[in-house]
């Protein structure tokens, strides 16, 4: 993959995630992962977030379902945090999960729901 392909991930990533938060992982690369990094720039960031198809407000709001359904919680609370750059409300969170726990179930929706609650906790003591 082309380096071009690459900084458009990286651009996009900064857009969603916060250049905070993607310095601190370019930070923390070792040799171990520097691959995979590469690859979640190019192939979900350039590749897939950057697409016509869809507002990045869409696809934050489905990244959001798809990691609460499939239990991911860590990287739920990362992208419940980026709806502060993404333009998705907290009252948009909260349909999406009730949607989640009609298609995956309510343990997987109480669990999101949970991780919700401390992440905006957390957001709103960070702006205090």
């Amino acid at each position: 993959m082309s380096d071009d392909l690459f900084d458009r991930g990286m651009a996009v990533r900064k857009s969603v995630l916060g250049a905070d938060y993607v310095a601190r992982a370019e930070a923390n690369k070792t040799e171990f992962d520097a691959d995979w990094q590469r690859y979640v720039a190019e192939h979900a960031w350039a590749a897939v977030w950057s697409r016509p198809g869809l507002e990045i407000k869409t696809r934050s709001m489905l990244t959001i379902a798809m990691l609460a359904s499939l239990g991911k919680i860590e990287e739920l609370s990362l992208h419940i945090r980026a709806t502060r750059n993404t333009g998705v409300t907290k009252e948009e969170v909260k349909e999406v999960l009730l949607q989640v726990a009609v298609y995956a179930g309510a343990p997987a929706a109480n669990s999101a729901f949970a991780v919700a609650k401390r992440t905006y906790k957390e957001m709103e003591s960070e702006t205090k």
